[in-house]
């Protein structure tokens, strides 16, 4: 008799069971994402993470902030690693505040390298060995910089994916290690354009122009503020077209390219930063950012 009326019983214990279940709040399962999945030196990066139940969120990657904003459900940053990064393992962490406490995420990220080539270019000695005039003004120069991209947007005022500034074809020059005059002087940070002198140069995104000037190495220089620690550079120009402090969109005319600063020819300098890091333009043109709205 009992073993018949537990088998009685038990229909209505799993119905039990089952309305419970479905009345207990359940936690929703992370989407976390990195794309490009194989990370490189030099490679700009699209986090997302993405729970019905998160309220806000924080993180970092080997000593950066990563800055989310929140679009359609998701809380996304764009971040990167630098051109002269280490091929190593990382540690990407994230906490999430929710309803019910923060959580913790946290990836191992491995860096590949990125192979780049070696360069030989002449330039102008001044460009290698400024006396001590050319050096004040390259002082000056820097303290500038510094100051510029200290303040960046608190928010995203990109808008879609990028686009390149010119319609011209680029050199393979990113990361190269370049030799100017037998020295060897620095990593080239940039994407280079073959525009012969009068091309109009227009904003590869929206943002706001924060640098518009002649500088010492840059020449005709113009930066613009992309929000959240992103910045796009534009160097040699000929012609400088916008003014400091002002939003300009995808497309909209900046200057004529040109050979102002250190150069060996016209062409137009572009380059993209993180924070304090260099990523290739190339890799960030490829990255879709059209989705996000």
């Amino acid at each position: 008799m009992t073993g018949s009326r537990t088998f009685r019983l038990l229909p209505s214990l799993l119905l039990l069971v089952a309305i419970a279940s479905a009345q207990s709040p359940r936690k929703s399962t992370p989407d976390f994402t990195i794309t490009p999945a194989i990370v490189e030196a030099g490679s700009p990066e699209l986090i997302t993470l993405s729970a019905r139940d998160i309220t806000s969120i924080e993180g970092d990657w080997f000593g950066h902030k990563l800055e989310f904003f929140h679009r359609d459900g998701k809380w996304i940053a764009l971040a990167g690693v630098d051109v002269e990064a280490k091929p190593e393992a990382t540690s990407l962490h994230i906490t999430a505040q929710t309803p019910t406490g923060p959580r913790d995420f946290t990836r191992t990220v491995e860096i590949h390298p990125a192979h780049y080539r070696t360069g030989k270019l002449t330039v102008a000695p001044k460009f290698v060995e400024p006396d001590p005039e050319q050096q004040k003004e390259i002082t000056a120069d820097s303290e500038i910089k510094t100051k510029i991209f200290a303040a960046s947007a608190p928010q995203p005022l990109w808008q879609g994916s990028f686009h390149a500034p010119v319609k011209l074809p680029p050199t393979d020059s990113f990361g190269t290690r370049r030799m100017f005059n037998g020295k060897l002087a620095s990593i080239h940070k940039g994407m280079d354009f073959r525009a012969p002198s009068g091309t109009v140069v227009r904003a590869s995104n929206s943002g706001v122009v924060v640098l518009a000037r002649p500088l010492y190495f840059e020449g005709n220089c113009v930066v613009i503020d992309h929000g959240l620690g992103l910045y796009t550079l534009f160097m040699h120009f000929s012609r400088i077209d916008v003014h400091e402090g002002q939003h300009v969109d995808a497309g909209d005319k900046l200057g004529l390219s040109g050979a102002t600063g250190r150069v060996t020819g016209p062409h137009l300098h572009w380059a993209v930063r993180w924070q304090n890091a260099y990523l290739d333009p190339a890799k960030l043109l490829h990255l879709n950012l059209n989705t996000i709205r």
